[in-house]
């Protein structure tokens, strides 16, 4: 009896409903090689204000090492702006921060609200399919990849068996010449 109820979800997390999966892939970035989420798209998905997202990290900066977090360069922050459409006079004061999928299960400390507890477990369910989806296409392309090796070689070998079979199919005979006078041939 005691196994069971330590295995289903507390109520308390059950509240709110956690953001879709879609809403939560598209705000995936590739940034530095890794994929990341930006903080004012945190923000916005644990229903907070940016600048309190980023008062609540750097009062905790110990908890974010930059394999977690990082903020953006100017030359980044154009790129991501240029992306977005956004003015160059508009947008926020300070450069954005970045947070790795290990930075995003670290902000759950940091931001300890129910919205935010729902929104990184889902976050990280999201990254995990992410992970699961790389490693299968990666094996797709290896075994591509091993059967265009086999495959290379064996163009002239189908070239030479159909040069083989248009000559079997094609008569190759002269048509022999009718036996008996003809008058035209004299």
């Amino acid at each position: 009896m005691m196994d069971t109820l330590a295995m289903e979800p507390n109520a308390y997390y059950q509240r709110e409903t956690p953001p879709a999966d879609a809403a939560i892939h598209g705000r995936i970035h590739m940034l530095r090689g890794q994929k990341v989420m930006l903080d004012r798209d945190l923000a916005e998905l644990y229903g907070v204000d940016t600048k309190q997202l980023k008062r609540q990290v750097r009062r905790n900066l110990g908890r974010s090492p930059e394999d977690f977090m990082f903020e953006l360069s100017t030359e980044e922050n154009e790129n991501l702006r240029s992306q977005f459409g956004t003015s160059s006079w508009g947008g926020t004061r300070y450069a954005p921060m970045a947070f790795t999928e290990q930075g995003v299960a670290m902000l759950s400390s940091v931001l300890n609200s129910e919205r935010a507890i729902l929104v990184n477990i889902q976050i990280i369910r999201v990254f995990t399919r992410m992970r699961g989806m790389l490693l299968s296409h990666r094996e797709i392309l290896q075994k591509l990849e091993q059967l265009e090796g086999r495959v290379t070689g064996h163009d002239e070998e189908i070239q030479a068996l159909f040069d083989h079979l248009t000559a079997l199919v094609s008569p190759t005979e002269q048509p022999r010449k009718a036996i008996g006078f003809k008058p035209y041939e004299a």
